[in-house]
């Protein structure tokens, strides 16, 4: 691997969670000197130890809990927090408290009164705070922002927007897996779906009035439970499970066995090798039956909103597909209609010429190429923006982030309701000031 050099200081940062996404940041590390990882936090030895191997982090710098690295001198100009979703909000406020700018992971937080904690910490202490948006960070929804700056549709009047989740993919993360329980976790429109309210907040480019949002838990329950899998709590144990769609073993054994490394295998295992991912089925929560599971996130839900000048927006957030997050957008102007494939195909229809052209977003790069770029996007605009003190060097900052993040949970309100909700009166509802 070949790192790309700089003529600026690297900016040192720390990384509060190990796991997954904090591996992904944390490997710009390895592809550029603009940033160097100084210091660590996670409860697991393991994660330390390839990290500290992998960045060469003294072993005074690695920590074993974030109040650890939050009470020891301050080495690093920012943090980067990767942690569970439920203690985004007392992390990101302690460490926004000493001074260190932050990259968050999505959401901001869990309960709408702490993201409004965490942007006071953030505007208080005048920190950056990125939260993890990394879809207004890809190439292709670059590109589609920049059509639609550009005034070629005209006046924008309405947006259809969809997330295919990918049906493993849900199995995996919002039925066996951290973000399949409300009480764990927080509601799946929010741990799934809130940067792609935030991206129809992008393009849209004001504030929502109203919303109202259906959905439910539609399949994964005990009720829905086929009656060839009997009793059995573990695909290893089932009778049904070759003919099963969510199949553990499909998911995990079989590409273990094609020597298959990376995700989701490595979330399951430290160690990616067949004895331990069949271990983990055996044992651990990924190997259960996804009809026997504590999960009671929705798996199919729809957000409808309104904007100013009747103008309109609609999500759908379904896990019953084959594509895995590769979204779907129509946008609809007074002068042109564009499509987009989620993924390189961007085509405008103009209504004057009555014909179509087409839209190339950059390329992905091969490294940090996950969701569609958004990750090397997000982490390196963050970088340069701490560098050079430029926090308008970021696509979102920690106000487009809670404006985006009250939308959710207005939304999710509306859904347990079954009201419209008005955004006016539910900012003064809960007391959100800016």
């Amino acid at each position: 691997m070949t790192q790309e050099t700089s003529s600026q200081a690297p900016v040192k940062v720390a990384i509060v969670g190990c796991g997954n996404r904090g591996s992904i940041y944390g490997q710009y590390a390895l592809l550029s000197a603009k940033m160097q990882v100084v210091a660590i936090a996670d409860r697991s030895p393991v994660r330390r130890k390839a990290f500290q191997s992998k960045h060469q982090i003294p072993s005074e710098h690695s920590h074993e809990s974030w109040r650890s690295l939050l009470d020891a001198p301050k080495i690093a100009d920012a943090v980067l927090i990767c942690v569970l979703d439920r203690l985004h909000k007392e992390v990101a406020v302690a460490f926004a408290n000493r001074g260190y700018h932050i990259l968050l992971e999505k959401p901001m937080a869990t309960e709408l009164s702490e993201c409004q904690e965490v942007y006071q910490a953030a505007k208080s202490n005048n920190v950056m705070l990125a939260v993890c948006h990394v879809l207004r960070y890809t190439p292709y929804n670059r590109k589609v922002k920049e059509v639609v700056d550009s005034g070629i549709l005209g006046d924008i009047v309405g947006i259809q927007h969809m997330e295919p989740v990918g049906h493993y993919h849900f199995a995996h993360s919002f039925v066996r897996g951290n973000w399949r329980n409300e009480k764990e976790s927080s509601f799946s429109l929010m741990t799934k779906s809130c940067h792609d309210i935030d991206i129809i907040l992008y393009f849209m480019g004001n504030k929502c009035k109203k919303v109202t949002s259906f959905g439910g838990l539609s399949h994964f329950k005990h009720d829905r439970k086929p009656a060839e899998a009997g009793d059995a709590k573990r695909c290893m144990d089932c009778a049904f499970e070759p003919q099963c769609p969510y199949s553990a073993k499909a998911i995990y054994l079989e590409p273990a066995k094609r020597g298959h490394k990376q995700w989701p295998l490595d979330v399951i295992t430290n160690v990616v090798d067949i004895e331990n991912v069949t271990d983990a089925l055996q044992h651990g929560p990924y190997g259960r039956c996804v009809y026997e599971c504590d999960n009671d996130v929705c798996d199919n839900q729809v957000v409808n909103m309104e904007f100013a000048d009747n103008r309109y927006a609609s999500f759908t957030m379904v896990a019953f597909t084959e594509e895995i997050c590769v979204r779907k957008t129509r946008i609809f102007g007074t002068r042109g209609e564009l499509v987009g494939d989620g993924d390189k195909a961007i085509e405008v229809y103009d209504f004057v010429t009555r014909k179509k052209t087409a839209f190339e977003p950059d390329e992905v790069s091969d490294n940090l190429a996950g969701h569609g770029g958004g990750d090397m996007g997000i982490i390196e605009a963050f970088v340069d923006a701490v560098a050079t003190n430029d926090p308008s060097l970021l696509a979102s900052d920690a106000l487009s982030s809670l404006d985006s993040h009250v939308l959710v949970f207005a939304a999710e309100e509306s859904r347990r309701r079954g009201t419209v909700v008005d955004l006016d009166a539910y900012r003064r509802e809960n007391s959100i000031a800016y």
